[in-house]
C-alpha cells in the first residue's frame, strides 16, 4: 500500500475518532500507531475499563461506548474490561471521602447487568469481554509490593480529588492508591494500545502509559471524553441529581425526555453519541431534529419498530393535544379524593410535598383543565384524567362504597 494511501486511510479514520473528543495524549503516537495498523494490516488493541459500581447505565456513561463503536467500525479490537476485582476497591476519583467497598455478590450482579447493557451499543460479535479478577486474583503480596514500588506518594498526590482531601485534612485510605495502580496494570495485562476514558479518568490511564513503560511495552494513547451534562444543561448526567436518562427506561421516557432538552444541547448530544452530520442536523428544525434523535436512541436501545410507535404518540398527545394509548388505571372508592394524596399514592409525585409544589407551579391538570389550589379534592365525577409534568398520566374512577 502505498504511503499516500495510508495517509489518506489515516486521516479519514483520525477525522471520526476525533469527533466530540476532549483530548488525545499524545496524538502524534496515535497517528503512527493508526498508520502502522493500515500498512500491516493489524487492528489496534482498544480498551474501556468500567467498574460495576451501579446497575443501570445512562446516557453519559455511553459517550464513550460510543467512541468505542466507532474504533470497532474501523476495523480494530474492543477489549471491554469490567473491573469486578477493582470494584471492591472503590474508585476514588472525584471522591471527597473514602467510597465503599462493594461486595464480591454485588459486583457480580452489576457486572452481568452491565454487559447486557453495552451490547446494546457494541457490536456483540466484535466485542471481547474481560474481567480483570482474571489476572489480579492471582496476584501475589509480593506483586502488589512491586507494582506499587513503581509509584511515589508525590505522584500520587498530583491528583486533584487527592490532593484536595490531602490538603483540607479528609483521610485518604492507602487502599485507593492501588487503585489506579491496578487499573494501570490492566492495561499491561491487555497490551492496550489505546485506552478510553473520561476527562475525570485522566490521571488514571495516563498511568497506564507509565506501567506499559516499566513492562518494555509501548504506551497505550489516551483518548479522553467530556463528561455529558444531563437533561438540566448544566450539572454532569447523574441518576441522583434527577437530569439522567438511562438506557433501560421505557422508551416513551427516553423519547419525553430528549423533547424536553435545549436546543444546543440537542447538538451537544447529537455531537457525542450519535455520527450525524451536525451542519445537517443544524440545517433542521429544532422539533424535527430532536424527534430524529429521540427516535434514533430509542431505537438503538430497543428497536425501530418501539421507536415509531412511540414517535407516533408522542405527535398525537403533544401536537394534537391527545391521550396516550395506554394510560393507567385507579379504582377509588368513594365519590372524592385530595389530588395531593392521589399523587403520592400513585407515583405522580415522591411525596405529599411534592404534590404541593407541582399544583403550585402549573404542573397540574384535570381533563385537560389546570389545577393550582393544594387543597384541591376531586369529586362529583365518575371518571377523570389526572395529567402531572409532559408525561404522566393516570385514570381516576369513582366506585361507590360498597
Amino acid at each position: 500500500m502505498s504511503s499516500k494511501l495510508i495517509e489518506d486511510q489515516v486521516a479519514k479514520q483520525l477525522e471520526q475518532i476525533k469527533r466530540g473528543v476532549d483530548e488525545i495524549v499524545p496524538e502524534a503516537e496515535l497517528v503512527k500507531k493508526l498508520e502502522t495498523s493500515i500498512s500491516k494490516n493489524r487492528p489496534l488493541r482498544i480498551k474501556l475499563g468500567v467498574d460495576p459500581s451501579r446497575p443501570d447505565l445512562h446516557l453519559g456513561h455511553t459517550v464513550v461506548l460510543e467512541k468505542l463503536r466507532v474504533f470497532q467500525e474501523l476495523g480494530h479490537q474492543v477489549l471491554f474490561l469490567i473491573g469486578d476485582f477493582t470494584a471492591q476497591i472503590g474508585d476514588p476519583t472525584g471522591r471527597s471521602e473514602t467510597r465503599q467497598n462493594l461486595t464480591r455478590e454485588e459486583v457480580k450482579v452489576n457486572a452481568k447487568t452491565y454487559s447486557d447493557q453495552v451490547l446494546k451499543i457494541l457490536h456483540p460479535s466484535k466485542t471481547q469481554i474481560v474481567f480483570n479478577s482474571q489476572w489480579n486474583d492471582t496476584l501475589k503480596i509480593t506483586d502488589v509490593i512491586r507494582l506499587a514500588s513503581q509509584m511515589t506518594v508525590a505522584r500520587m498526590l498530583e491528583r486533584d480529588d487527592f490532593s484536595k482531601r490531602y490538603k483540607g485534612g479528609h483521610p485518604i485510605s492507602l487502599h485507593e492508591f492501588l487503585y489506579p495502580i491496578v487499573q494501570a496494570f490492566d492495561s499491561v495485562q491487555l497490551r492496550a494500545d489505546v485506552e478510553l476514558g473520561g476527562t475525570d479518568q485522566k490521571f488514571n490511564v495516563l498511568l497506564g502509559r507509565e506501567y506499559q513503560k516499566n513492562a518494555g511495552q509501548e504506551p497505550q494513547v489516551v483518548v479522553l471524553l467530556p463528561i455529558l451534562e444531563g437533561t438540566d444543561g448544566v450539572q454532569k448526567m447523574s441518576k441522583s441529581l434527577g437530569n439522567s436518562i438511562g438506557i433501560t427506561e421505557e422508551p416513551k421516557e427516553i423519547f419525553g425526555k430528549i423533547m424536553s432538552i435545549s436546543d444546543d444541547l440537542m447538538i451537544r448530544y447529537y455531537e457525542l453519541l450519535t455520527t450525524e452530520n451536525l451542519d445537517a442536523v443544524k440545517q433542521m428544525h429544532p422539533k424535527e431534529a430532536k424527534v430524529r434523535l429521540a427516535q434514533e436512541l430509542v431505537e438503538r436501545f430497543y428497536s425501530e419498530e418501539a421507536a415509531q410507535e412511540v414517535a407516533k404518540e408522542f405527535e398525537a398527545i403533544f401536537s394534537k393535544k391527545g391521550l396516550p394509548s395506554e394510560i393507567p388505571e385507579k379504582i377509588v372508592t368513594g365519590a372524592q379524593t385530595p389530588l395531593t394524596k392521589l399523587m403520592a399514592e400513585n407515583d405522580l409525585a415522591a411525596s405529599l410535598s411534592e404534590a404541593r409544589r407541582l399544583i403550585a407551579q402549573g404542573g397540574v391538570s384535570i381533563d385537560g383543565e389546570k389545577i393550582k389550589d393544594t387543597t384541591y379534592v376531586i369529586e362529583g365525577k365518575s371518571e377523570v384524567t389526572v395529567k402531572v409534568g409532559k408525561r404522566k398520566y393516570l385514570k381516576v374512577l369513582f366506585r361507590p362504597s360498597a
